[in-house]
């Protein structure tokens, strides 16, 4: 299929990010302090705002203001950025000591691992943007103290906070070469260790819950011109610059939030996709909407965009009753290239 748009509107989770190990452990952390089945939390609050989902599931917190949830959101946005950090760098260091040890008792025979300069530990990256005191597990999370309070961290404490990493993160260059650091796919080893790590993941030791760029995304965002694209997602602020900056995504000049407060609701109302067009300056009806949520999907299509509907997330069968224009298997799929009037050409394989 081909056809021209003059706008492009991204979901986040499991359309540029994946996120979805860590997010899944999230919620199935609220529906064990609540006493819920994990399973049936998780397929209820996939593609919605957290702050619409701790309502529905904390019924004390449904009187608060919108202003007044904003700590319990950070608080559970912050909680999943540091566990998704902390597994990165637990892999890290699994995998620079492993290759240590080999290089050690192999060094005559066998060439240097191209991880040979990494050491264990924090990630030197991430230690330096937070002033050389980055400690995963001792990040702050801001957690609330009260209904529509925020907590405080402790006193004398001198680890960075989790906004100081974030803010840093956002404001580098994709093309920076320490973003490399990032970028690295801890898991990503030679052939003849893939039996360790395979062994280390069915031990239940190593769901995967870092935070990743999905496959196609980096080279259809390039292909865009600028100001024609933008993100509209059910994270707030905090988790949404979090997660891409992590996953090496710039974030687009248009980029709408769970806690944006012109927002009326969220998906799947298509309140979020609306606005994101309305501050591009493209008709709705002429924006092409990426989701690989049910939610988020019938959000694309309710706000009248061509919708593709992405499998990233779910299997066809549960996403295939929800309008979506087409259903591609990812973005590898899909191609754009720049008209001369500055629309974009879509091209889909699938």
């Amino acid at each position: 299929a081909e056809f021209d748009v003059e706008g492009i509107l991204f979901d986040m989770d499991g359309t540029l990010v994946d996120s979805i190990k860590v997010l899944e452990a999230a919620w199935a952390g609220v529906a064990q302090e609540i006493g819920q089945d994990p399973a049936e939390v998780i397929a209820a609050t996939h593609g919605r705002r957290a702050i619409d989902n701790l309502r529905d599931l904390k019924p004390k917190l449904r009187r608060l203001t919108n202003e007044q949830m904003e700590p319990h959101v950070e608080e559970f946005e912050k909680r999943i950025l540091k566990e998704a950090d902390e597994f990165t760098e637990r892999v890290r260091s699994r995998r620079s000591s492993e290759s240590s040890s080999r290089r050690n008792s192999n060094q005559s025979s066998r060439r240097p691992s191209r991880r040979g300069s990494s050491s264990s530990g924090p990630n030197p990256l991430l230690s330096g943007l937070a002033g050389g005191q980055f400690s995963l597990s001792k990040i702050s999370t801001g957690a609330a103290t009260s209904e529509g309070g925020r907590g405080t961290p402790e006193s004398g404490k001198t680890d960075a906070d989790l906004d100081t990493v974030n803010q840093k993160l956002a404001k580098l260059d994709p093309n920076d070469d320490r973003m490399a650091q990032l970028d690295a796919d801890p898991f990503a080893d030679s052939d003849e260790e893939d039996e360790e790590d395979n062994e280390f993941d069915l031990n239940g030791a190593c769901t995967n819950k870092s935070v990743r760029i999905l496959p196609g995304v980096r080279r259809l965002i390039e292909s865009l011109p600028a100001g024609r694209f933008a993100v509209a997602t059910s994270g707030a602020k905090t988790y949404c610059h979090g997660a891409l900056a992590r996953a090496g995504i710039k974030r687009p000049k248009v980029t709408v939030t769970a806690d944006d407060p012109r927002l009326t609701a969220g998906k799947p109302d298509p309140a979020p996709f609306l606005l994101a067009a309305k501050d591009l300056g493209i008709p709705i009806e002429k924006c092409l909407v990426f989701e690989d949520s049910p939610s988020g999907i019938k959000a694309g299509v309710a706000s009248g965009a061509r919708t593709i509907a992405i499998c990233t997330s779910h299997p066809v069968e549960k996403i295939n009753s929800q309008g979506a224009h087409y259903i591609v298997p990812s973005l590898d799929c899909v191609h754009a290239r720049r008209n001369k009037d500055g629309t974009i050409h879509i091209t889909i394989d699938a």
